[in-house]
Parts: C-alpha cells; structure tokens; sequence
C-alpha cells in the first residue's frame, strides 16, 4: 500500500473545524501553498479558500479538505500539515522531508 501523498494531522483538521465556526462557514478550505522568499529559500504559507481551483490536489481528513496549487505541490509531496501550541505561539506547520534545510522559525525551506 502507497502511503499518502500528504498528510492532514487530526490536530490541524479540528483547528480547522474551530476556525470556520469562527467564521461561520463550513465550506471553507484550508489552503496550504509555497512562495520564493524565506531565509531558507522558499516559504511556507496558509490561507482559507472557498474554493478548490481545478489544479488542485485536495487532502481530506473527515470533513476537513486541505488544498494544494499544482505548483506548491510539488515542493510539499510526502509533507504532513500539523498544528502546534507552544511557547512559541499557535501555527500550522509543515513537516517536509523534501527539505533539505529550514530556518530556526520553522516556516522556510530549501530543496
């Protein structure tokens, strides 16, 4: 069996649950993309879409539904997205082993 292309932790889907009662929508999607930039290279970023483009690849976990441009896509393949609290604050993270190097924050990569 092929393990998944990604991964959405159970604790980043019930963050995502509590923040569209928040907004009061459940059709919200978390969308999780790349950007150039970053003191590692690249950056990780997250937003919410109302909407899946046709590019998409889609992750589900329960009724939660993560989505990924095509292009993000290939940096992430193999990634789980979690959800911390700690010291440091509250975040989605990413756990990538794509990357070959991150930065103390934890939110840029290099390949």
């Amino acid at each position: 069996m092929n393990a998944p292309a990604m991964i959405l932790t159970d604790r980043a889907a019930t963050k995502v649950r509590q923040l569209r009662e928040g907004e009061g929508s459940d059709d919200l999607l978390l969308r999780v993309y790349v950007t150039g930039g970053g003191c590692s290279g690249f950056s990780y970023g997250f937003t919410f879409a109302e909407a899946a483009n046709d590019d998409d690849a889609r992750v589900e976990n329960g009724d939660v539904a993560m989505v990924i441009d095509s292009l993000s896509y290939q940096y992430l393949v193999g990634s789980e997205v979690d959800y911390l609290e700690g010291l440091e604050g509250s975040r989605f993270i990413v756990k990538n082993p794509n990357a070959t190097t991150t930065c103390g924050c934890g939110s840029s990569f290099s390949l």
